[in-house]
């Protein structure tokens, strides 16, 4: 190094330079206050850094993509929403639908526009995928704690299927429900889904917990 220059500072290799995460946020707050305004589907690169005040080349530079943006930008969310999934008793009385499940369908009532445009026909398959895996891993953990399908890879493998099946059905009934016009309550949600869980609805149980 010539005398006089400043020493240049490093960030150790585990660490993002802060500049990148300021500008990683603001793109995720660009594409989240964009989806809350219309279909993700029309949303598009140009859009986002227009809102986030940058370039698109900036935008390229930390996304490959809009759906990897959006992806990321829902990631907090979905996290929030396996978590409420994850305080549902899979074991709850039959007849008597669980307050964390009622809590569970308040919180996407809650952020229902976000959930409309994410998993609407304008939507975006990858968050779906992405919501889908974490309820069926927040589910297969819970089943996994009170099965009885003894041990081995094929109880892991039924156990695996049993969870994405139950997993498939909630976001199956939030993507309707969230679309509807004057549906059911949180709570009338919620004691139908569990009545279905549980066999004690008129259309009687389709999963058969234990």
């Amino acid at each position: 190094m010539l005398a006089g220059m400043p020493k240049q500072r490093t960030l150790p290799a585990d660490r993002v330079d802060p500049r990148v995460l300021r500008t990683r946020a603001l793109l995720r707050e660009a594409a989240l206050a964009i989806a809350a305004e219309r279909d993700v589907e029309s949303m598009t690169i140009a859009d986002i850094a227009e809102r986030a005040t940058v370039n698109r080349a900036t935008v390229y530079q930390h996304y490959r993509d809009r759906d990897a943006l959006l992806l990321d930008a829902m990631e907090e969310e979905v996290g929030r929403l396996a978590r409420a999934a994850a305080r549902c008793p899979l074991t709850h009385p039959a007849q008597c639908t669980p307050g964390e499940l009622a809590e569970l369908f308040r919180h996407v009532e809650t952020n229902a526009t976000l959930y409309r445009r994410m998993l609407g026909p304008g939507g975006s398959a990858r968050f779906v995928n992405r919501l889908r895996e974490l309820l069926a891993e927040e589910v297969a953990a819970q089943l996994g704690a009170v099965g009885d399908d003894g041990d081995g890879s094929g109880a892991t493998a039924l156990l695996e299927l049993r969870a994405h099946y139950l997993a498939g059905a909630f976001v199956g009934v939030f993507t309707r429900w969230v679309t509807m016009t004057g549906g059911p309550t949180a709570e009338q949600a919620a004691e139908e889904v569990w009545g279905l869980l549980r066999g004690t609805s008129p259309g009687r149980g389709a999963a058969d917990l234990p």
